[in-house]
């Protein structure tokens, strides 16, 4: 993806290290350091400010709504994705009988809201069989009752890579439900069609390279009237500081009404230069840059011993790899005393490519990992 040079500029601290983390933490480029000095200059200015930082959030959600395949009337920034799906079960006003589908490859994230107490719906398992989540196995759990799928496309356990044309077809064919998809592990890093999709969230920490503090919120305006979020504050109200507005609180629906108060200023200027960082290397060229390491590392570490968390067919991978081992946390350390970071918990180890990785870093973590491996016996 990047010449030595063009690396060596955006990202000097990879010079460093060989660092296989993006699932967890992207590293940004120097660009986005700048867009962060941008908005301060801006904030300086005072109100006089306010205007450039709302042309920011419009050139933001411009960016996004590309990658999403929208809109920009059909996006909104809130503060991550954990908010977007508390601010979408709120909008579901679920009721007994009603049911949710989860599945347990997801990050917590898009899973929890469905399971606390205070949620009346039940809640139905798809379950994962070697690593991938297969749709004959998500078509009995949808019935007439089904309000809710909830899914990532590439999931942050393993980095299965869900077919969402698939998945849409069975929840059209078989229940009423609305699908959302959780898109963190893959936005920036391999293309989407996200088409038939019903809400879409990203976080924007990882793969785009940004900062935190924000969540990408996507919904088609054919299904604004289904996400209508009953929350207080006034960015998300219509007429706010009207006449009436001690009298009754109205939000708007669809994308509009998940971002409830002042947008995270800070973090729109790092999402924006971001996503145009991104949008000029090109999401095909990451992805043509990086499968090739995908799928070189999975056949390596596939032949160690270790327990693969991963399916092994290179088509259902994109960007993950993790295993099991009882001396994870060890292997991990020694990893990192040779400057090479990849994630370690709960005895998993996952490791992450992004476009900003080389083939020497990954021949440097399979030679580490299997002298690791050798000397635990």
């Amino acid at each position: 993806m990047l010449t030595a040079e063009s690396r060596c500029r955006s990202f000097p601290s990879l010079a460093e290290m060989v660092y296989l983390n993006t699932a967890a933490e992207g590293i940004p480029p120097l660009e986005v350091r700048e867009a962060l000095d941008q908005y301060f200059r801006d904030k300086q200015l005072g109100m006089d400010g306010r205007e450039r930082h709302f042309a920011a959030l419009e050139e933001t959600k411009a960016l996004v709504a590309d990658l999403y395949g929208l809109t920009p009337s059909e996006i909104s920034i809130c503060s991550c994705s954990s908010e977007a799906y508390n601010l979408a079960a709120l909008a579901l006003q679920l009721r007994e009988g009603d049911e949710v589908v989860i599945n347990d490859l997801d990050f917590p994230a898009g899973a929890t809201p469905w399971l606390l107490p205070t949620c009346p719906a039940k809640v139905r398992l798809w379950k994962s069989r070697d690593g991938a989540l297969r749709v004959e196995d998500l078509i009995p759990l949808l019935t007439s009752k089904t309000r809710l799928v909830t899914v990532s496309k590439v999931s942050f356990f393993n980095g299965f890579r869900l077919s969402l044309p698939a998945v849409v077809e069975a929840v059209r064919r078989h229940s009423p439900a609305l699908l959302a998809v959780d898109v963190t592990q893959a936005l920036g890093r391999i293309p989407l069609d996200l088409t038939g999709v019903d809400l879409i969230v990203s976080s924007t920490h990882k793969w785009i390279l940004a900062s935190h503090g924000g969540g990408l919120v996507g919904v088609p305006s054919e299904r604004a009237s289904d996400w209508h979020v009953p929350a207080g504050g006034w960015f998300n109200l219509d007429d706010a500081f009207g006449a009436t507005r001690f009298d009754r609180a109205v939000s708007k629906p669809g994308a509009a009404g998940f971002a409830v108060g002042m947008p995270n200023f800070p973090a729109i200027y790092a999402i924006r230069t971001a996503l145009v960082y991104l949008k000029t290397v090109g999401v095909t060229a990451i992805n043509q840059s990086a499968q090739p390491l995908v799928e070189e590392c999975l056949t390596e570490i596939a032949k160690l011993p270790i327990e693969l968390l991963t399916p092994r067919d290179i088509s259902l991978v994109a960007g993950i790899i993790a295993f099991r081992h009882p001396a994870a946390e060890t292997i991990a350390q020694r990893l990192r005393s040779q400057r090479i970071h990849v994630m370690s918990h709960a005895g998993r180890l996952r490791v992450a490519i992004h476009g900003y990785n080389t083939r020497n870093d990954i021949t440097s973590l399979l030679r580490e990992l299997a002298t690791s491996l050798k000397s635990l016996g």
